[in-house]
């Protein structure tokens, strides 16, 4: 397996609905967030790369055909050129319904970094804030402003330096038609994916820090 689809967006646009909607296309196994939860062992690169801005891309996206989400996401640049006949996706929304989604979700998860128990846990989230919240964002989580430039910023930086044949700006709410042609393959008869809205997010946060204080010697 390679790399076949690089995902360039952000967080909070539709990224895990397009996880599941390049499976059901054929382009599966795809790499989003959650498999950090799922396989933790591949940490490990994530913080080689964060540390050193490269790492054994084959090794860790092994069994993977796709990308999305942060932390790979961050790193399109660099997967665009070590992938070269891979295509990118670059996910996007309204900047302005993107900072109220990702305010109440993943910037909720970064700033309880310092009430996280030590371990695997601990280390997915210094990783995370790291790449999300510092070099993303310089660490401005609550400046809406700042953060509609940047989101819009990177939006603008992927489109002038990606090849037109090669990219596809999409929004979720666009359905099948342009990923389905951009990726060359029949619209499936299935609705498309529609998942993870800032109350599921909230939900599973929610179960994950509950799991996280039971397993908490008091």
């Amino acid at each position: 397996m390679t790399i076949k689809i690089i995902g360039a967006g952000f967080g909070r646009t539709g990224t895990k609905s397009l996880k599941f909607a390049i499976e059901m296309l054929g382009f599966g196994p795809c790499y989003h967030m959650m498999e950090l939860h799922e396989n933790p062992e591949r940490l490990t690169f994530w913080q080689e790369a964060a540390a050193t801005g490269r790492t054994d891309w084959d090794a860790l996206f092994e069994g993977y055909n796709a990308c999305v989400d942060w932390p790979a996401a961050f790193y399109w640049r660099e997967l665009a050129e070590f992938y070269p006949d891979a295509k990118v996706l670059l996910s996007v929304r309204s900047a302005e319904s993107w900072v109220k989604s990702i305010q109440s979700t993943i910037f909720k998860g970064l700033k309880t970094l310092p009430d996280m128990a030590p371990g695997m846990e601990r280390d997915r989230r210094v990783m995370n804030y790291e790449i999300i919240a510092k070099r993303c964002f310089d660490e401005r989580l609550d400046d809406t402003e700042f953060l509609v430039t940047a989101f819009n910023d990177h939006i603008a930086t992927v489109q002038n330096t990606i090849a037109p044949d090669r990219l596809l700006t999409y929004d979720g709410s666009q359905g099948w038609d342009p990923l389905c042609k951009f990726l060359e393959v029949p619209v499936p008869a299935e609705a498309y994916p529609f998942t993870n809205t800032t109350s599921d997010f909230q939900e599973r946060a929610k179960e994950r820090a509950q799991a996280l204080e039971d397993s908490t010697p008091a």
